[in-house]
């Protein structure tokens, strides 16, 4: 994968350091407010925002900057929406679906890539693809609103705060179609942007 000038690459150390110290401010708003949703959240989205540099650390993985930024904005949205803004603007629920369904989306069709390359009695076309990733994506979907299901279950058992929630049938409906959307965006796009990463992982992880 060809990475961006340093320029731009520092452009997304700025804009990824901006939103990692945003979630510790968070996580020290829920800490001082007692707000237990907010401490979780921005611990998990903030262990998460780590995950590019431990993959080029420990795998030696050169992953292009604004994939690490991609990653990061994912769940900063998330998190952001937690903390307020989705009872406040309707649709930012709409957008972090779609953005994290990008992410479970440009996953699998990396690690798929991976192993097509990796052995050559494998040969998967393209248009394999694009239906993988959207059953993917699907299923990841479906699971997710299992699990927030199984959250409100135990929630109104014994009246503990979870920090994901299902608000009607309406919602989970829209969450699904969201997610397909960012699933359709990774499968029509994703392959040409993709695929330099696939041969690294390939190269990296697959090999070894």
């Amino acid at each position: 994968m060809t990475l961006l000038p340093r320029p731009s690459w520092r452009n997304q150390r700025r804009l990824t350091r901006g939103m990692q110290l945003t979630l510790v401010g968070i996580i020290g708003y829920g800490l001082l407010a007692g707000a237990p949703k907010a401490i979780t959240n921005g611990v998990i989205a903030l262990g998460i925002t780590f995950v590019p540099s431990l993959l080029e650390r420990n795998y030696d993985i050169p992953l292009d900057p604004w994939l690490g930024l991609w990653i990061t904005l994912a769940v900063f949205l998330h998190t952001m929406g937690s903390a307020g803004l989705y009872q406040q603007i309707p649709w930012w629920d709409h957008i972090t679906h779609a953005m994290s369904a990008t992410l479970v989306a440009g996953v699998g069709y990396t690690f798929a890539r991976g192993v097509d390359l990796h052995n050559d009695e494998i040969h998967l076309p393209r248009r394999f693809y694009f239906a993988y990733v959207l059953v993917i994506v699907l299923a990841f979907g479906v699971v997710w609103e299992l699990f927030e299901f199984g959250l409100d279950v135990v929630a109104h058992a014994t009246g503990v705060d979870m920090p994901l929630a299902q608000f009607g049938l309406d919602d989970t409906v829209k969450d699904l179609l969201y997610n397909s959307l960012g699933a359709v965006l990774v499968a029509v796009f994703g392959q040409a942007h993709l695929s330099g990463l696939a041969e690294t992982v390939r190269t990296s992880l697959i090999a070894d």
